[in-house]
């Protein structure tokens, strides 16, 4: 290590934690990285900058710091040392405090990182605490979390063996050591290669007798847009040396396992190496050229042959393929294949069967036994997959331009077969830039007809034009990168698929008069098809001169969105209030503009069949899919929505009209809910109960809106109503949605069921279990909620049941691919009650569907593994689920599978709980609250 020059002295000695610095000519962020240490919640700390010999202005920048702040110390190497791992010891050498952190020069800590991590160390006993990282993209301020199923509690792991995934988490950043610990074990970075990080951090989890897990965020790792700065090591992996000191590291890590008698956790290790390093570089094949590509084949392959057969078997099955290509000298499909890695409805181009019946990636048969038994994708079941979530890949043949025309050949690969059959399907190409998306219709040229090598292989091809001047593109222009997508519907069930590229495609540029647009492979990720525009014109000059004129540029881009932003509309609606109320409009909205559903659509229904001379508007706030044709239709939020909100006598709603839009005297606002209650709800959240009064005040101001609230039971009364403080009308009738229920034996509400078998592709001899868990709060889009382990589900009863997952709309979920057979995706669905009279029964948990559901008498499975947790920590409920259960509470995947498997059983034994479950909440549901509500609250009005 070169020598280091201490250029202040000691001033934390006193400290509780030493927080080393590194930096490398980052004169310009030096100082962020620094003053987010410095403005820790923990004030008893020392920050060590540690200049590895920069040659712009940080040494002069890390001076001011120090002289700012008596807790900054300095050290500078006598020479570069081109890494991370000479800065990161000498920090070492000099830390004087009991606990050790380490930060990068264009990184952050977060305000109560030191201070929790310290707490955490103090409280266990750990040699080390590890937390969450949140990666922000500097480009777009978009953030992502860091391996998030490793940081999901508080936890202490009595070492490595019992945990060994946590071999993922190999950054030095996220963690608080114990500086004996460092000492006793002489853990020191590697100075003479990258990814040093990784190699001191698998010592550290080898060695520590236990480590603690906080959920929380502990680091900000930023990763930069602006490429001035130039790419980090990490996101250099263009270069093959970048390749080579990745094998490297993990050689080491190898060495050390072997040495120090840890040779049993090289399996877990290896997994690591294959799930996280090894698959950044296969995601990058498809963009790389073939002199990359050996070389990267040659450094990696060697070491991929020592690796454990149990870690390949722990990695999915396309990643599995691909490396298998790779290793093979077969780099254009393993190029190919790469293109599909974690994105399962992404389909291979070609998929062959064999004499024994088994089905294999690739356009010819295997050649030999290895060969069949690597590219063997028999679990993925093509043949079997539903037409809403199968594998499909739509790619560009040819494109040409044509003035602003582009007509593209498009080959769609279908080796599930998944367009064939009787029943059509209508075919979309849209693209969207910022407005409503541009739809081209086409249609597939007959499967006979496709001819070339693939013709009956499951490849269908159409041409399609797409005209970019017809792209919307609003008055002020557009900037920015658009991708094409394939859109498919069926029966109403509509798909949505990205458009590849060929990675090598020439760049076309394209003139659409007030724009020049970019045709290209976007270079990364699947490779989509990618549409740049450009401003051109007086557009474009006021663009390129925003550098000379920024503050004015500035300050116009501050009046337009003042002019055109929430506020403007807020007083533009105040303004058309003074006009007349049109007194036979109607302004409906459920799931906040998401779909026609819920109780507004079966009043709307209602009014229609009542022929009264109203006039009905709904909102819309993405798709327009699921309402009905005919229906007037306005986008949440616009210009038109506030004019038409503004002069509506009735509003009708199932979650909250936005808190800008006051009500004006004569517009009467019913408030149906979307359910009944059994999680808190109003002021009785935590977000609510401990939020600013200004929080609360508008909250209350929300709901004293209300004119008229539906009432389905007292105990809604004696919880929502008191939580929200609500004091106006109560319509004490049912759900008007909870009618078909009700009602699920009429021959309409039959046929509907069988539709929704049909668009789902349930197979006649399988019953269907909905699987619809709610949300959990402060983990909304992590997926958290689905906690049942699907694929031990779909193992033990796939053969019997098809499982419908309908989330909350607030989270994600993705079919995995070898499960597709047995598992359908709920979410085009936008009324739920579809989904409930066509199952047989229902899965939840703390989700106000469990209300509805008891209306068809069908068993409800509560799978409540985490109950505690939500009933006393997170979200907190009213009642004890195991006191007012309509049927079994289940915490694991073998007790579901158990109960499903003798479902008369569980009506036998549930019966008694089931009916007294329904006259309590479900007292006021006759099948006719439609009809009642309409004449308590429209007729009654009008009389």
């Amino acid at each position: 290590m070169p020598a280091a020059d201490a250029s202040v002295p000691d001033a934390g000695s006193d400290a509780d934690v030493s927080v080393v610095v590194i930096v490398y000519n980052d004169a310009e962020r030096l100082p962020r990285a620094v003053r987010s240490v410095l403005g820790q919640s923990l004030r008893n700390l020392e920050v060590i900058v540690v200049d590895d010999c920069s040659t712009d202005a940080t040494p002069s920048v890390a001076r001011e710091l120090a002289a700012s702040d008596p807790r900054v110390r300095l050290l500078r190497l006598a020479s570069n040392s081109g890494g991370c791992g000479a800065p990161r010891n000498a920090g070492i050498e000099a830390a004087r405090a009991p606990h050790v952190m380490f930060l990068d020069s264009d990184d952050e800590l977060p305000y109560h990182s030191c201070k929790s991590l310290l707490l955490t160390a103090e409280e266990t006993g750990a040699d080390f605490v590890t937390g969450e990282v949140t990666r922000l993209f500097e480009e777009t301020g978009a953030t992502g979390l860091w391996y998030p199923e490793l940081f999901e509690d508080v936890r202490l792991v009595e070492g490595i063996r019992t945990a060994p995934e946590y071999f993922l988490d190999h950054l030095s950043t996220n963690k608080l050591y114990r500086a004996g610990f460092i000492a006793r074990h002489r853990l020191r970075f590697p100075e003479d290669l990258h990814y040093e990080d990784q190699l001191f951090t698998a010592k550290a989890f080898t060695l520590a007798r236990a480590f603690a897990v906080v959920p929380w965020s502990v680091y900000t790792w930023r990763l930069a847009g602006d490429p001035a700065a130039g790419p980090s090591i990490s996101s250099s992996r263009h270069k093959i040396q970048n390749v080579a000191d990745r094998v490297g590291v993990a050689r080491l890590i190898d060495d050390f396992l072997q040495e120090t008698g840890n040779a049993d956790l090289a399996p877990a290790k290896d997994a690591k190496f294959l799930r996280h390093d090894f698959r950044l570089y296969l995601g990058d094949l498809p963009f790389r050229d073939r002199r990359w590509t050996e070389e990267f084949a040659a450094t990696v392959t060697p070491y991929l042959a020592r690796i454990a057969p149990e870690a390949f078997e722990a990695i999915p099955r396309e990643q599995r393929i691909c490396q298998y290509l790779l290793m093979e000298g077969r780099l254009e499909e393993a190029a190919e294949c790469a293109r599909t890695l974690d994105r399962p409805r992404l389909a291979p181009r070609h998929a062959v069967g064999d004499d024994e019946g088994r089905v294999h990636w690739g356009a010819a048969p295997p050649e030999d036994q290895r060969a069949a038994a690597a590219l063997d994708i028999g679990e993925w079941r093509l043949g079997e997959q539903p037409f809403g979530t199968g594998p499909l890949r739509h790619e560009v043949a040819a494109l040409q331009r044509s003035g602003a025309r582009l007509r593209i050949a498009l080959r769609t690969y279908d080796p599930g077969r998944l367009l064939s059959g009787p029943v059509p399907v209508t075919a979309e190409l849209r693209v969207a830039a910022s407005g409503e998306p541009l739809a081209v219709p086409f249609r597939y040229a007959p499967a006979e007809d496709s001819g070339g090598p693939d013709a009956g292989a499951g490849v269908r091809t159409a041409d399609v034009e797409l005209d970019l001047r017809r792209v919307s593109v609003g008055l002020k222009g557009f900037r920015g990168r658009r991708h094409p997508v394939i859109t498919l519907d069926r029966l109403g069930l509509t798909r949505t698929d990205p458009l590849l590229a060929p990675a090598g495609l020439p760049p076309l540029r394209v003139g659409t008069g007030r724009h020049r647009v970019r045709v290209a492979c976007e270079g990364r990720g699947a490779g989509r098809l990618e549409l740049a525009w450009e401003r051109t014109g007086a557009l474009g000059h006021a663009e390129s001169a925003a550098p000379r004129l920024g503050p004015v540029l500035r300050g116009a881009q501050r009046l337009a969105r003042r002019t055109t932003g929430p506020g403007a509309k807020a007083l533009a609606y105040h303004e058309l209030q003074k006009l007349p109320i049109d007194d036979g409009l109607v302004v409906f909205e459920a799931l906040e503009g998401r779909g026609y559903a819920d109780s507004p659509r079966y009043l709307h229904e209602e009014l229609l069949r009542r022929g009264l001379p109203l006039r009905a508007v709904w909102s819309y706030s993405g798709s327009r899919s699921s309402y009905p044709e005919g229906v007037e239709l306005i986008r949440r939020g616009s210009w038109e929505y506030a004019r038409t909100v503004a002069r509506a006598r009735y509003w009708v709603d199932s979650h909250g009209f936005p808190v800008l839009f006051t009500k004006r005297p004569g517009t009467r606002y019913l408030q149906t809910w979307h359910g009944q209650a059994f999680k808190h709800m109003g002021f009785d959240t935590p977000e609510l109960r401990l939020a600013h009064p200004e929080r609360r005040r508008e909250h209350r101001e929300m709901v004293n809106r209300w004119d008229a609230l539906i009432c389905p039971s007292a105990e809604f009364e004696h919880t929502f109503v008191r939580a929200n403080a609500y004091t106006g009308e109560l319509l004490r009738t049912g759900l008007p949605r909870n009618d078909v229920l009700v009602r699920w034996n009429d021959p309409e509400q039959r046929d509907r069921a069988a539709a929704a078998r049909e668009r789902l592709q349930i197979p006649h001899d399988r019953q269907v279990l909905l699987y619809a868990p709610t949300f959990r709060d402060g983990a909304r889009g992590s997926g958290e909620s689905v906690r049942v382990d699907l694929a031990e589900l779909v193992r033990v009863v796939g053969e019997e049941w098809t499982i419908v997952v309908r989330p909350h709309y607030y989270e994600r979920f993705t079919v995995p691919r070898e499960l597709g057979h047995a598992l359908r995706d709920g979410r085009e669905f936008t009324d739920l009650n579809d989904l409930m009279l066509a199952s047989d029964a229902l899965l939840t948990d703390y989700s106000s569907v469990m209300f509805d559901y008891a209306n068809l008498g069908r068993p409800i499975f509560l799978y409540a593994d985490d109950y505690e947790d939500y009933r006393s920590v997170s979200r907190g409920t009213y009642y004890d689920l195991a006191e007012i259960a309509p049927g079994p509470m289940l915490a694991t995947t073998g007790e579901l599978t158990a109960a499903l498997r003798d479902l008369k059983a569980v009506r036998e034994q549930w019966a008694g709980a089931h009916a007294a479950f329904q006259a309590r909440f479900n007292p006021l549901e006759t099948g006719r609250s439609s009809k009642a509500v309409a004449d308590l609250f429209f007729e009654g009005s009008a009389r």
